[in-house]
């Protein structure tokens, strides 16, 4: 239980998709305008990762490494079909997302249509395909630690994106010069919260 804890906590504070890796920025900076958009996003992800990442765990464990079709018999030891990692990844995250986009639609059509084209782009967004490919790289022991960093990955981007949409807000209220506005602060704003993530390598359970 600790090491799952572990896993978690990392994934949301020191190894955070977006301060820590700069990996999908495209939707952070795009739809982090409003609060309630980026909340409903942010949620959009974790949901996704939940699934993908242990969904992918297994496709990677049990069809795609090189012996994992041991149990069909034999015959499959040696039978490796990494080389579909990528492919088949992307089609986990693709089919997943076509089904929170369709729950999105029927429960909440004014988030739908606010997230606009960015809904469907979740599927190309590169923190989920990066969760998937990050949980293949370090080869965690079982589904349960493949789950609790793909958790822990949503909720840091959930994190990342409602903390700079919180701050975009109050900034209309502030004097930001002409030539920085939009993008522009938002990119040093956050490169500071990117800093101060920093601070949460010291974390040990």
């Amino acid at each position: 239980m600790e090491n799952l804890l572990n896993i978690f906590i990392k994934a949301i504070f020191v190894e955070n998709m977006v301060f820590a890796f700069f990996l999908g920025m495209c939707s952070y900076l795009a739809v982090s305008k409003t609060l309630k958009t980026s909340f409903g996003l942010g949620i959009a992800v974790v949901f996704v990762l939940v699934i993908t990442v242990p969904v992918n765990f297994i496709i990677e464990n049990y069809i795609l490494k090189k012996g994992a079709l041991v149990w069909l018999g034999k015959g499959f030891a040696d039978v490796d079909l990494s080389f579909l990692s990528f492919i088949v990844f992307i089609a986990v995250i693709a089919a997943i997302v076509q089904l929170v986009e369709m729950v999105i639609e029927k429960t909440s059509p004014a988030l739908y249509n606010s997230l606009g084209i960015f809904l469907p782009l979740i599927a190309v967004n590169c923190a989920i395909l990066g969760a998937s490919l990050f949980m293949q790289e370090r080869e965690y022991a079982n589904i349960a630690e493949a789950t609790a960093f793909g958790a822990g990955s949503g909720v840091g981007w959930l994190l990342a994106i409602v903390g700079i949409a919180a701050i975009r807000e109050k900034l209309h209220y502030s004097n930001v010069p002409d030539p920085l506005k939009g993008l522009g602060i938002t990119f040093i704003i956050t490169g500071l919260m990117a800093i101060a993530f920093m601070g949460f390598m010291g974390i040990t359970l």
